[in-house]
């Protein structure tokens, strides 16, 4: 079986990594980048998004599993002094493991510009697009029918999974995982009689897409999980849960809702 680790970097998380690679090995696993069974996650949330991208390539063949050394993140479900258990549940036999494969949605994002090159990209938690010598100003369309002319900072389009990130701060609301679907939420957008918005955060099912139209040809940021690029003269985005999807390895219950509550209210009921 192989696997490869990608790890924070901090001293902690390095120590781990060896830690791993050593009770790895006493189960006969191998590392490997290129073929891997496992990609697994040593750090926080942000680890697990670099290890996303890293092996986008490998969505169809390679199942992902966290394990943070930071605070509590809703991609990491092993503790540190967790990790020989956890690799005793990988190398089970069929018939006693525990394992199981969930799917969780992407979204798939394709710029268009104005010269006709057409790039694609693909994001765990959310892509966004912000004027960077003024506002943003853009018509955005659902389905191909025109729906508002926006004029703000900014919009953010996130996935279920993202919904508990930058969307949360923007006033979305937090979805399970598992629903198919995308949400649009507005980055301190301008309204008047010119500019009208709809205000709220919108959640689109798995068969909608929705198009972003600049109106100016100035300089957007463009930000795809923890990546940031620059980009002008851009004609159209266009936003769509993605036909691929990342697969987590989970050998214990994932209670989202409980996650959900330790996270933002750290509150024990009796």
């Amino acid at each position: 079986m192989n696997y490869f680790v990608v790890n924070r970097g901090d001293e902690e998380s390095c120590k781990l990594v060896k830690e791993f690679h050593r009770l790895a090995a006493s189960h006969g696993m191998t590392e490997s980048r290129s073929d891997p069974h496992f990609v697994v996650s040593i750090g926080g949330d942000g680890t697990m998004l670099q290890a996303f991208h890293q092996f986008r390539e490998n969505l169809a063949t390679a199942s992902f599993v966290g394990i943070h050394t930071g605070h509590l993140g809703f991609f990491a479900d092993w503790m540190p002094g967790e990790i020989n258990q956890l690799l005793t549940l990988m190398n089970a036999p069929p018939q006693d493991s525990k394992l199981r494969l969930v799917t969780y949605p992407l979204i798939e994002v394709e710029v268009v510009k104005t010269e006709g090159d057409a790039h694609s990209f693909m994001a765990l938690n959310e892509f966004t697009i912000k004027g960077i010598d003024s506002t943003l100003v853009a018509q955005l369309n659902i389905n191909d029918e025109p729906f508002e002319t926006f004029r703000g900072d900014g919009i953010c389009i996130s996935t279920p999974c993202g919904s508990t990130a930058y969307n949360k701060s923007l006033g979305g609301a937090i979805l399970h995982p598992s629903l198919e679907a995308l949400q649009i939420a507005e980055i301190s957008s301008i309204n008047n009689r010119v500019y009208r918005t709809l205000g709220s955060s919108m959640i689109l099912p798995k068969h909608h897409h929705c198009d972003i139209y600049p109106k100016s040809e100035g300089r957007f940021l463009i930000t795809l999980d923890h990546l940031s690029f620059q980009e002008n003269q851009i004609t159209s985005i266009r936003c769509q849960v993605s036909r691929e999807s990342i697969r987590f390895a989970r050998f214990r219950p994932f209670p989202f809702w409980s996650r959900v509550r330790e996270a933002f209210i750290g509150q024990d009921f009796k």
